[in-house]
């Protein structure tokens, strides 16, 4: 299983990398103003040796999570795991999985002190050393997850197919996943492919967001979605010299493990309504980034939309009037629906 390019990343980040401070630019950095008011109360109780030496674009945390199983791919040193831990509780559980020993480590060796500080009496997190394209052999067994999220990650590995279709084997039926990563507006030229900081700076391996997309559709998802989006500026003279015109963006992208999803959006009559009863989102409920559904107030959605709040773990917080019965044709969303970076409605 092991490749060049991961013995190239866990040099990187197990040695070349002893803070978030060593990083050549800042794509793999995480504003802290986009992170919600209460997962900024919990990074607060966790270690600063965590924090210090975690590297990620985004804040892939979902709602909802009290009592789920979650998944998270190339946890490094643990931050997200632990945040997921919090949210969770005690009756839920987290499985962080990375490749990098010096990693792990970090993340090990604050469990008990964490799990005190959270004022819980089992432990309710573990760190795995594995491959996120094989989960198989760190022990996930299928459909046995809730959640799977992912920081930054996905696009170090040498096999992105591999990686979606492990997570895709390991979800639930309905469940959710959430990812940050960096991703490229054109396919990154073969020179840059495997160059070392370019690798570990989260560049190299961006995938096209084009290739994203039918990479998702050959494997059965026919609808993801945009959570966010924020352009990655570099900052590294040298660095943007090497890699040209190249743009690339940070995304949060949102999918589910649903079979009944259509390649485009299409019009049942569909009414949904959110109750504003997932915690810490009384007023509103952000599916993605043209969907705010605000508590109470009835929303026209397309079936696909339909679904992925009435056919996961959301459903008790909607209420979904109609269903598929009657067709109406495309939705009127104003939006091209053959859109590329997104569901269309």
């Amino acid at each position: 299983m092991t490749t060049p390019q991961h013995t190239a990343l866990k040099e990187y980040y197990g040695r070349v990398l002893a803070s978030s401070k060593d990083l050549k630019t800042n794509a793999c950095c995480t504003d802290p103003a986009v992170m919600p008011g209460f997962i900024n109360t919990i990074i607060k109780q966790i270690d600063p040796e965590i924090t210090e030496r975690f590297y990620g674009c985004g804040s892939p945390i979902p709602p909802a999570l009290g009592g789920c199983h979650v998944l998270d791919l190339g946890c490094g040193s643990g931050r997200d795991s632990y945040i997921l831990a919090n949210l969770v509780g005690e009756h839920g559980s987290v499985v962080g999985i990375d490749m990098t020993d010096e990693q792990l480590a970090v993340a090990k060796r604050h469990v008990s002190k964490t799990m005190r500080r959270f004022g819980f009496k089992h432990t309710n997190v573990e760190f795995r050393s594995g491959y996120i394209e094989d989960l198989h052999s760190a022990g996930i067994a299928d459909e046995s997850i809730d959640v799977v999220i992912s920081n930054c990650v996905i696009n170090l590995s040498p096999d992105k197919e591999a990686v979606f279709q492990e997570i895709f084997r390991v979800l639930k039926p309905g469940g959710e996943l959430l990812f940050a990563d960096v991703f490229a507006h054109q396919r990154i030229p073969d020179n840059l492919k495997y160059d070392p900081v370019l690798m570990g700076e989260c560049l190299a391996g961006a995938l096209y967001i084009e290739d994203f997309r039918r990479l998702l559709a050959r494997l059965g998802c026919k609808d993801y979605r945009l959570v966010n989006a924020r352009p990655v500026t570099v900052a590294n003279a040298d660095i943007e010299a090497q890699i040209g015109y190249i743009g690339f963006q940070s995304l949060t992208v949102r999918a589910f493990k649903l079979g009944n999803l259509e390649d485009i959006c299409e019009d049942y009559g569909q009414v949904a309504v959110y109750h504003g009863t997932i915690s810490q989102h009384p007023h509103s409920f952000q599916l993605d980034d043209h969907h705010r559904f605000n508590t109470n107030k009835p929303m026209l959605v397309c079936g696909n939309t339909a679904a992925m709040v009435q056919d996961t773990r959301y459903a008790s917080h909607f209420k979904v009037h109609g269903n598929r019965q009657v067709h109406y044709g495309p939705f009127a969303c104003g939006r091209d629906n053959q859109a590329t970076t997104t569901g269309c409605c």
